[in-house]
């Protein structure tokens, strides 16, 4: 079963789009639907207004060049997967798009259509196992630096000066929750002298 994404292309050269689209539609893995923009400002609109698997761009066009058409559009759609049109004398530029967050790059005119399709598969893979590392992170929270806490009740000061139950303030700024027990040491001084204490403690350690 074909995979189908949407692929927005920004290229402003009619051969160069056609022998790219051309590729990507021969090919039995994926099922596309291709839209192109000649200009950065149309490829952003398009965006906008549908939901993009993967863009290809083409960093030298009419109203943008190099390594600032990567840039802008990425800065709008920091979570969709980017892969960068190259020619000959764009190598250095494509290479420190991918350092920026590009996924990967293409050389223009490769003839292997799945080498193109494979690119942009990993690519997608990639920016989608980015996206939820991001997410997971952004919900890590870490206590760190030194937390005021009172020697006899073990309260916690906040920063607004309040006095907080231990385990309120520590589920507050961590992900952590908590499950109540008791330990054998506060067991002991509880319960010592009943009976019924005595008899379960013989039975455990029978």
């Amino acid at each position: 079963m074909k995979t189908n994404i949407n692929i927005l292309i920004l290229e402003d050269n009619p051969d160069d789009l056609f022998l790219l689209q051309e590729a990507i539609e021969s090919s039995k893995e994926i099922k596309s639907t291709i839209l192109n923009a000649d200009r950065l400002d149309k490829a952003i609109e398009t965006a906008k207004k549908q939901t993009i698997d993967i863009a290809i761009l083409d960093l030298n066009i009419p109203d943008s060049f190099g390594l600032d058409t990567f840039l802008d559009f990425h800065k709008q759609f920091p979570l969709t997967p980017i892969v960068i049109m190259t020619g000959n004398k764009d190598h250095n530029i494509a290479v420190e798009a991918v350092q920026q967050g590009a996924q990967d790059y293409l050389n223009k005119g490769e003839p292997s259509a799945s080498a193109i399709v494979r690119t942009l598969r990993y690519a997608i893979e990639r920016q989608r196992l980015m996206n939820e590392l991001k997410n997971a992170l952004a919900e890590i929270k870490v206590l760190k630096g030194i937390l005021p806490i009172c020697s006899q009740c073990k309260k916690i000061r906040d920063d607004k000066g309040y006095w907080n139950i231990l385990e309120a303030y520590i589920q507050k700024h961590s992900n952590a929750s908590f499950t109540h027990g008791i330990c054998t040491e506060c067991s002991d001084k509880l319960y010592g002298d009943e009976d019924w204490y005595i008899d379960m403690k013989k039975n455990n350690e029978a």
